[in-house]
């Protein structure tokens, strides 16, 4: 079964299908350290397996993370979606991005967009965001996103996660963080 991925667009965002041409960017960044809260670092042939699994993950429940480039330029910079596989606690809107891509507001801009999607397509009611404790730069994308820490997880693979409750549907204006400005 080949997944029907929407293509989603931001101001400077393409938001599409993961792909293999993602490989190169992803193998790079799951071999540093800076991939230590999202599971790495990671062989390469794991980094294969991990972009596939995330292709897997739309089949299985029709939403997924997208591959996310910049619209200016084409440069892959990382991936960002809804995510909610066996032993997560519920649904969950997280994002990774590249080393180079960092400090320049992706993830909070493509996190919205998956959001909003989650909520006005997909119809759901609340969203998450599993976060590492250490990991300060995802705490402060929830924070930017109007995400408040709910309660804390012990994740069999990943320890103790923090999950950063997103603001539900009604509390926002279009999906967006307008409420929270």
């Amino acid at each position: 079964m080949t997944p029907s991925i929407p293509r989603l667009e931001t101001e400077r965002l393409i938001m599409r299908a993961p792909s293999e041409a993602d490989f190169e960017a992803e193998a790079k960044f799951f071999a540093s350290d800076a991939s230590k809260f999202v599971g790495g670092p990671l062989r390469p042939d794991e980094t294969w397996r991990a972009i596939a699994m995330l292709l897997g993950h739309w089949a299985m429940r029709g939403y997924g993370f997208w591959g996310v480039e910049e619209k200016d330029t084409g440069s892959y910079v990382g991936h960002v979606g809804l995510w909610c596989p066996h032993s997560w606690p519920e649904p969950e809107i997280g994002w990774t991005l590249m080393n180079n891509a960092t400090g320049k507001g992706y993830a909070t801009e493509a996190a919205l967009a998956a959001r909003s999607h989650a909520y006005d397509v997909l119809g759901w009611e609340t969203a998450i965001s599993l976060i590492d404790p250490e990991n300060l730069g995802s705490k402060a994308v929830a924070e930017r996103l109007g995400a408040q820490f709910d309660y804390t997880f012990e994740h069999p693979a990943f320890g103790t996660m923090q999950v950063w409750r997103h603001p539900a549907p009604a509390d926002l204006v279009n999906g967006g963080i307008e409420a929270y400005a």
